[in-house]
């Protein structure tokens, strides 16, 4: 997919299969390629890339018709404007916890280049623009998606509002800030978490937007589809990495009768 046909598919609800890159090995994309996803999720929020390694995520990935969608650090509009200009398709804004914020993240994503007094007061619906600006704009970024992460209480207590805002395309929950938000660190089984949960998916179905969850289980990505969920964020190249040699080398140690230092670690990508 690229941009465009990505936002068409996340808001008529179609399934949408994406994980997290944070490998800039040139080798790699070839490899994700064979996956048969449609979008990958590149994170500069947790990861140290610096711009010209995104700029070559994105132009690579981009390349083999994968949607690259970049989280930058922090939900502000010069950062995502930033990551687009240098290939994104798309932008995750990360701990949104107000219309303020997803109004000044739509004004980047959708309305670039334009800023200022008078971006604000076009998305605050006080002042029209200009026929013949609009229509550059909009041809200019028709293929930028906006994803709001979801992480926190006052997130979940201003969702409605926060998804009728019309520029998002995108609900993703960030299940371990959500969970330590709840006050239930890491207890993704918890009521009150799947309780969050259906909450989130419910809210982005209401209004045609996508929705969904990154995280490491197969088991829950399957239930929360049932549930009405269309983007699959499952896992990430080093997570997967981790799970299959922990397992793997911890199956020749014990072919050979030697312990070593067997252990499982949860590695929080």
């Amino acid at each position: 997919m690229d941009g465009k046909q990505l936002i068409t598919a996340l808001r008529a609800g179609d399934m949408v299969y994406g994980t997290a890159i944070y490998s800039p090995s040139p080798i790699w994309p070839r490899v994700v390629k064979n996956l048969d996803l449609d979008m990958v999720f590149i994170d500069t929020e947790h990861t140290p890339h610096d711009r010209n390694t995104v700029s070559w995520l994105c132009a690579s990935y981009s390349g083999l018709n994968l949607a690259p969608v970049v989280r930058i650090p922090e939900p502000d509009p010069y950062l995502a404007q930033m990551v687009l200009d240098g290939g994104a398709h798309g932008v995750i804004a990360p701990y949104v916890e107000s219309v303020e914020q997803v109004k000044a993240m739509s004004g980047a994503v959708k309305f670039g280049p334009l800023k200022g007094e008078k971006l604000k007061a076009f998305i605050d619906g006080e002042k029209e623009l200009e026929p013949e600006l609009m229509e550059y704009l909009e041809k200019r970024n028709t293929h930028k998606a906006l994803f709001i992460n979801i992480e926190s209480v006052p997130a979940l207590e201003r969702l409605d509002d926060i998804a009728s805002i019309p520029y998002v395309d995108c609900l993703l929950v960030g299940p371990h800030d959500l969970s330590c938000n709840l006050g239930i660190p890491e207890q993704y089984d918890h009521p009150e978490f799947s309780k969050a949960i259906h909450h989130i998916i419910n809210t982005a179905r209401k209004h045609n937007i996508g929705v969904g969850v990154h995280n490491n289980s197969t088991v829950q990505q399957i239930e929360w589809v049932k549930a009405g969920m269309n983007l699959v964020m499952y896992s990430s190249d080093i997570s997967a990495f981790n799970r299959a040699l922990t397992a793997e080398f911890k199956s020749i140690r014990e072919g050979i009768g030697d312990r070593g230092n067997i252990h499982d670690e949860n590695v929080h990508f």
